[in-house]
């Protein structure tokens, strides 16, 4: 059973940080290309950031750059998102999603809410 499950999320105030984790579980995890989505509420979903199987290449949002790490521990089958300098815009759902070829997952998200 595929299962991707994250974890982490919370109230913070802004300028706080937070480390948000996927764990997966019921696939080859290095195989996959994994991406961090967040959805706002009234907003599309967008990419955060974005890593490569071995984890030797990311990628982020312009939005989040210098504030977000995307790294992964493939030995734990697990995808981090380190957050730092939150701020109120970063509120969403944050969502993991895995991709090898046409096969995708998703996990059910975790909520990141910034504010006073």
């Amino acid at each position: 059973q595929v299962q991707l499950v994250e974890s982490g999320g919370g109230l913070v105030q802004p300028g706080g940080s937070l480390r948000l984790s996927c764990a997966a579980s019921g696939f080859t995890f290095s195989r996959f290309f994994m991406t961090w989505y967040r959805q706002a509420p009234g907003k599309e979903r967008e990419m955060v950031a974005t890593i490569t199987g071995t984890g030797g290449t990311t990628n982020y949002a312009d939005s989040v750059k210098g504030r977000f790490t995307i790294s992964r521990d493939n030995a734990k089958n697990t995808l981090y998102l380190q957050i730092h300098s939150l701020k109120p815009e970063d509120t969403a759902v944050y969502y993991c999603h895995a991709r090898s070829g046409s096969i995708v997952y998703w996990g059910q998200g975790t909520q990141v809410t910034v504010s006073d």
